[in-house]
This record gives C-alpha cells, structure tokens and sequence, in this order.
C-alpha cells in the first residue's frame, strides 16, 4: 500500500472575506487541493496579556507535508493577524484515491 503524506491545516481567519481570498488563494497557487470554510466560531484566547473573545472562520487546508513549508510561510505573509493559527496535522489514514489526489493536485504546481 502506498504512504501518502498527506497533511489538514488549521487556521482561524477574522472573517468570511479573508478565509475566501486565502482559501481560493492557496489553491490557485498550488499549496493546497483543497480548502473548507467553517461557519463561524467564537474563539477565546490569550493575547498580549489579556483574554479576549472574537469571531473567527476556519479553514481546513489539505495539503502535503513536503509542501507544507511552502503553505505555512504563504499563510503567514498573506493573514492579517500579526500571529496567526496556522497548525499541521498528519493525515494517518483516508480513503487512498482521494489521498492520490491530494498529492497529485499539490504537487502538480509544485
């Protein structure tokens, strides 16, 4: 059976117009095969001492982890946010024609 190394990104964006220009942005670049838009959730969290609450929408990213690098350092230029969530999480397992595609989609680009 063939490994795929296949990876799903997260990373909460401010709003509904920021996720889409950095989801079809990411795909058109070749980073990512494919990127979902989550309704929106309320994210607690601490910043620069403080704890604060806002409205986010998140992405998940399906990527490569040989690209990855690539994804991570685009994300970071392209978000608004000064440091943004952006987390890698290894795929362990999938159905292998869509983990093919994936790979093959990512890496036609790249």
């Amino acid at each position: 059976m063939k490994e795929f190394r296949v990876c799903m990104v997260l990373c909460n964006c401010p709003d509904i117009d920021v996720a889409r220009r950095l989801a079809q942005g990411a795909v058109d670049a070749g980073l990512a095969a494919c990127v979902n838009l989550l309704p929106a959730v309320e994210s607690v969290y601490r910043w620069q001492g403080r704890t604060e609450i806002a409205s986010e929408v998140p992405l998940l990213v399906k990527t490569t982890l040989d690209v990855y690098p690539l994804l991570q350092a685009w994300l970071a230029e392209q978000h608004p946010y000064e440091v943004p969530e952006i987390v890698a999480l290894p795929v362990i397992s999938g159905l292998p024609t869509y983990l093919q595609w994936v790979d093959d989609v990512v890496h036609e680009e790249n």
